[in-house]
């Protein structure tokens, strides 16, 4: 019997969609959003100005190759221009790589607080999403690995983790790469890598130059502050590469964004600036909401999660942040609604948070 109307493709209806942080909280007057971990430095203001340029000639197509942009990554870190791709942020190269490697019936393991855009990424294209469960809200990798079945085509792993913030060291990486089948294609998502500074943590560009299975995406999104431009970068393998070339939108990164993102990965001074503000108010936001009796999960990247006693403390506290213009950002979707994560902001925004919990606790602070 035929449908009464177009049906979606088999997981398409299943899945649930993404929600961005919030962004607003009315009746305040005065707003710090602290629920979506963009940089509280904004951009580079060299990024700005070549931003504002391209102004002059919005008539053009941007360069469909990104060419410049691949250029400048390359010089950046030492990599290899033909295997570099662009896109409408690292989201656009994570469906792109759904879309190429993925197929009915086959699965895409990612681990229990991962990423949302993962399993959204595989059920759209008829594949299964396995959960692998997580030791100390960090991914595990004995645990990944026992759930690679004949079915499994694709691991997907965020290191840093959002929203935990948690890493597993460059060793456990190779490690779970060494004992992956040679057709799994392994994704590190290294969103957050512009922040950490752990001896024993690699993005992954190694791992991807001495393999055939294993893509690296980047973001300009977080240390570089580019997020309302969406553009991200992949280093792969030539013959992935190839594909995606293969299945992406002609023009998937717009000239504005292809200048902003040359000028920025260039400015390494302000990413330094970027990076120092962060480090130090990391450790300082950690230590402070300690002090509180709050559990805050050691973080490597540009925010942290806080965890209550409960679902329902956490709402609350949430709530009584929010009438006092502090957006953090609830996690319930990423199976944590006992915790809230929050975004590294200005000074401002980070004291005015730690008074607020203090408050809500009802501590004098």
């Amino acid at each position: 019997m035929s449908a009464s109307r177009p049906q979606p493709r088999p997981g398409v209806l299943s899945i649930e969609a993404y929600v961005p942080g919030k962004s607003s909280a009315p009746g305040v007057a005065k707003v710090f959003k602290l629920s979506s971990n963009e940089t509280p430095l904004g951009p580079s203001p060299k990024a700005i100005a070549a931003y504002n340029a391209i102004g002059k000639h919005l008539e053009d197509y941007p360069d469909g190759a990104a060419t410049a942009l691949r250029e400048a990554i390359g010089r950046t870190f030492g990599l290899d221009p033909a295997r570099i791709i662009c896109g409408a942020g690292s989201d656009d190269l994570l469906n792109l790589l759904a879309r190429a490697y993925l197929a009915d019936g086959d699965e895409a393991i990612h681990t229990t607080h991962g990423f949302l855009v993962y399993p959204i990424a595989t059920l759209g294209t008829g594949a299964k999403p396995v959960v692998a469960p997580e030791k100390n809200y960090t991914a595990d990798v004995d645990a990944i690995l026992a759930r690679v079945t004949p079915k499994t085509k694709m691991v997907w792993l965020a290191n840093p983790n959002n929203p935990t913030g948690t890493y597993i060291p460059f060793d456990e990486v190779k490690r779970l790469h060494r004992a992956l089948p040679p057709h799994v294609l392994f994704v590190l998502d290294a969103a957050y890598a512009e922040y950490v500074s752990r001896n024993d943590y690699e993005s992954g560009i190694e791992l991807v130059a001495t393999s055939e299975n294993v893509v690296m995406c980047r973001t300009f999104s977080k240390i570089h502050g580019l997020a309302a431009l969406r553009l991200g970068w992949l280093y792969g393998p030539a013959q992935v590469v190839d594909a995606l070339n293969r299945i992406r939108g002609p023009f998937n990164v717009n000239a504005p964004a292809i200048a902003a993102g040359i000028a920025a990965v260039e400015d390494t001074a302000f990413q330094d600036v970027a990076r120092e503000h962060n480090t130090r108010w990391l450790a300082w936001l950690t230590e402070e909401i300690g002090k509180l009796g709050l559990e805050v999960t050691p973080s490597v990247a540009n925010f942290i999660l806080i965890h209550f006693k409960d679902a329902k403390t956490a709402a609350a506290a949430n709530d009584f942040l929010m009438k006092r213009g502090l957006i953090l950002r609830q996690v319930s979707s990423y199976h944590l609604p006992q915790a809230l994560r929050m975004s590294v902001g200005t000074e401002e925004a980070n004291r005015l948070a730690v008074k607020a919990l203090a408050d809500f606790l009802g501590q004098a602070k």
